[in-house]
């Protein structure tokens, strides 16, 4: 994929799978010793057990009931909408200015529709102000309205010591300071906040060497690059890979800053069906044989984007299948695993480790440090060639400032943390007690009644409310009991999927996801949200994927 040119659609690292019992034991990922306490007899960890991801539909009932909903706040957007026309009631929102009203409009009236006659009424769900670390309890500052939401004022009271259901802090590392941070604490010393230029000219210092040379250690690659935002490391590097004459196919629920990345590379860009492999296979194949539309030649390069977790689903990319898929059509994996790294596998380091796969089996891997480590930024690892071709034409290396040397070193210390060079097996200890959280979370939320999506052993939780005004509701009631939560809506979610996004931690305790459990299961009666049937999943496609082989 270095080739700018896009040449020979192989990259020369396209090899049958070895057998299971030898696949890692090559690999550098060993050398700590920490990783044989999950592998038995020296050998790697495979995943043998059947994928389990739940997609359950909704009641006819509540369906009807939720576009109902939407349907009455249409009429009624509208008859507020008409009497701020005629200066009955106030208009909070953003105006063009009378001097201006002859340009064409820079507020599309109709676009804002949405945000001014929903949005707004239940926007206090939303941007609250914490004052804490986001540690598994965190310190939220309260605020009121007296405008309907349009505006909002402190009243000086801080919520102590909610229970944090929200933050992507998997294993509890981002937590306030304590004597294990004394490392960043030199480091800020030593090298100051801020770099003040980009890698290109005078940004690239020894510590962002160090941390490269331990994030490939830590995926068992060749090379690795890392950028000081993790949106910008998808958006301004997949520009980079491919452009005009390539061919992008995108998972249809991939993030937004994988869809800006396409997007901005001018390369064509065909969807399939979420971890639908028939849907994939069939992209692949038609763009195999037919080429580029009218010209009917050969597309320079074919790149598959998915993710490891998709955050809002909280399903587990189906990556022995895609991989297949990848071998069978020669193109290119790039996986997204900015929520699965730290989170899943039997030591933390993503799906490819999940899955038992030889690293080398994915093209190119991206993961950010926002999650599991605590920190911010992102990463680009895979095989040298590919990351030397990187460091010369990513937009984010030419223009972008590099990461702040007290990030780098936080994200050294908590990767070293998990990978058991600090001498110690807490860090192995956190992923395997995350898994432990994850499974119990779940397990109970099955039992009590309620529709959640996504896979087992997602700490990603989406709890299905549908209906909107339910939304605002939940979150209120249970802040006031103490527990925060995030609840996500159109248009992050399909109008009538909107849903609750619970995130476990490491750092939970038995007993505080046991109060959340309890108070749970009081809002689903009080709200009426056990909607489960117990029935299987909705999306049967998911599961029936029997098409071709696993091996090449």
């Amino acid at each position: 994929m270095a080739n700018p040119g896009g040449g020979a659609v192989c990259n020369g690292n396209l090899h049958n799978h070895r057998k299971q019992g030898d696949s890692l034991q090559s690999g550098n990922c060993t050398k700590n010793g920490i990783v044989k306490e999950a592998q038995q007899n020296g050998k790697p960890h495979f995943y043998d057990k059947p994928i389990v991801e739940s997609f359950e539909e909704a009641p006819l009932h509540v369906m009807v009931f939720t576009y109902l909903g939407y349907g009455l706040g249409t009429l009624f957007g509208y008859f507020r909408d008409f009497l701020r026309n005629c200066g009955i009631e106030k208009c909070n929102a953003a105006v063009e200015r009378e001097e201006q009203k002859d340009f064409v409009p820079l507020y599309q009236n109709f676009e804002n529709f949405y945000t001014r006659n929903l949005y707004m009424r239940i926007r206090d769900n939303w941007n609250r102000p914490i004052c804490s670390a986001p540690s598994a309890l965190f310190d939220v500052m309260e605020r009121v309205s007296d405008d309907y939401n349009w505006t909002f004022r402190f009243t000086g009271r801080i919520i102590k010591d909610v229970i944090n259901m929200g933050s992507y802090n998997f294993l509890g590392l981002a937590a306030s300071y304590d004597e294990s941070m004394k490392t960043v604490k030199d480091v800020l010393e030593q090298y100051g906040l801020g770099v003040a230029s980009t890698r290109h000219e005078m940004g690239s210092l020894d510590k962002h060497k160090e941390l490269e040379n331990l994030v490939a250690e830590f995926l068992n690659v060749e090379a690795a690059m890392v950028f000081g935002m993790g949106f910008a490391t998808n958006s301004m590097n997949i520009p980079a890979l491919v452009g005009k004459g390539c061919l992008i196919l995108s998972d249809e629920l991939n993030h937004a800053s994988l869809v800006l990345g396409a997007r901005l590379s001018g390369a064509t860009i065909r969807i399939f069906k979420h971890n639908n492999m028939q849907s994939l296979e069939k992209l692949l194949r038609d763009a195999v044989i037919y080429g580029q539309p009218r010209i009917r030649r050969a597309w320079k390069k074919i790149l598959i984007l998915v993710e490891g977790i998709y955050s809002m689903e909280g399903s587990i990319v189906n990556l022995p299948q895609i991989v297949a898929l990848k071998k069978k059509y020669k193109a290119y994996l790039y996986i997204d695993e900015a929520h699965s790294i730290g989170s899943v596998g039997p030591t933390g380091r993503g799906v490819v480790e999940f899955f038992g796969l030889d690293p080398r089996d994915v093209d190119v891997f991206m993961g950010t440090f926002t999650k599991s480590f605590g920190a911010s930024g992102g990463y680009i690892a895979g095989r040298k060639d590919l990351v030397d071709y990187l460091r010369v034409h990513s937009h984010s290396a030419a223009y972008a400032t590099s990461m702040s040397p007290p990030i780098a070193e936080q994200i050294i210390r908590s990767m070293k943390f998990i990978m058991g060079l600090d001498g110690t097996t807490q860090g192995l200890q956190r992923v395997r007690q995350l898994a432990k959280n994850t499974r119990y979370f779940r397990q109970r939320l099955n039992e009590m009644g309620f529709i959640i999506y996504g896979n087992e052993e997602s700490p990603v939780v989406p709890l299905l409310l549908y209906m909107p005004a339910k939304v605002a509701a939940f979150a209120r009631h249970l802040l006031n009991r103490k527990i925060g939560v995030v609840v996500v809506g159109f248009p992050a979610t399909p109008l009538a999927e909107a849903r609750a996004r619970f995130c476990v931690s490491a750092a939970h305790t038995r007993e505080m996801l046991d109060t959340v459990l309890e108070n749970l299961d009081e809002m689903g009666d009080l709200l009426q949200l056990k909607y489960s049937r117990h029935k299987k999943s909705a999306r049967p496609e998911l599961y029936d994927e029997t098409s071709f082989e696993l091996d090449d």
